[in-house]
């Protein structure tokens, strides 16, 4: 599968990223419900379809899992993202520690302040943003940024030069959305031109849009500014349909194009 630049962060990612959250919240999910073997033979899997981008949260109860499938692979292979919900500058700070801790990595390549809503956030989470910087500056995280849970709040991105990724949800249909379409698209192409990394969620809405992949997976690719899309898979031939779609569709729709 295709690899590239994310942004700015320094990293490369696969186009298409294993999600591990599918109506995932307050510690399960369901790619969680598979077991720490069954989503760690994923993963892995996923790893051998060229899938090298793993998205985790601590609110998805994920971590085990990713950390029994690194125990399988060499680390350098993969990157890995996760989230947090810590409010406070201190709370965060522990947050990240125990993150590493329980991957089992000396580093996590993305640590977002998860599901932000409040278009005031840049102000309100002076204290975590401070905090993930300092993380970064001792070496425990590469790149942070946030997960967009309103149009407001995707918005005030836009102009924080603090974000270096962001995860947004976008579909060709507006499900589960922070806005309609036409509303969100050009705030990720702001996003993007601004040198932020972009990786989409609820590319299939959660479901919904599940009757028919090829169309869901071929508009996010063809915006031309979205680096990589997380998808929640939970059986092998879901993340093989996906993998192949995304693996031929992704060099028709290069980035950049938008």
């Amino acid at each position: 599968m295709e690899t590239v630049a994310f942004g700015q962060t320094g990293l490369r990612v696969s186009r298409m990223a294993i999600g591990t959250g599918t109506h995932g919240w307050a510690k399960r999910s369901e790619q969680t419900a598979l077991g720490i073997d069954g989503l760690a033979d994923l993963l892995v899997k996923g790893l051998d379809l060229g899938i090298s981008f793993w998205d985790a949260a601590d609110q998805y109860g994920s971590h085990p899992h990713v950390a029994a499938a690194l125990k399988r692979v060499a680390r350098d292979r993969v990157v890995i993202a996760t989230k947090t919900t810590a409010k406070r500058e201190k709370q965060v700070t522990r947050e990240v520690d125990r993150f590493l801790k329980e991957l089992g990595t000396d580093v996590l390549d993305i640590v977002l302040l998860h599901g932000l809503s409040d278009g005031n956030w840049p102000t309100k989470f002076e204290g975590p943003m401070a905090a993930l910087t300092r993380a970064q500056e001792a070496g425990k995280v590469r790149s942070v940024g946030f997960s967009c849970h309103s149009l407001s709040a995707l918005r005030a991105g836009v102009a924080t030069p603090w974000v270096e990724t962001v995860l947004v949800r976008i579909n060709y249909d507006g499900v589960n959305m922070d806005g309609r379409p036409d509303e969100v698209v050009p705030v990720i192409k702001q996003l993007y031109d601004a040198g932020k990394a972009i990786y989409a969620m609820k590319v299939l809405g959660c479901g919904p849009l599940t009757h028919d992949v090829r169309r869901a997976i071929d508009y996010v690719l063809g915006l031309g500014t979205v680096h990589s899309l997380s998808i929640g898979v939970t059986s092998l031939a879901q993340l093989e349909e996906d993998a192949a779609l995304i693996e031929k569709l992704a060099p028709v729709h290069p980035l950049g194009t938008a």
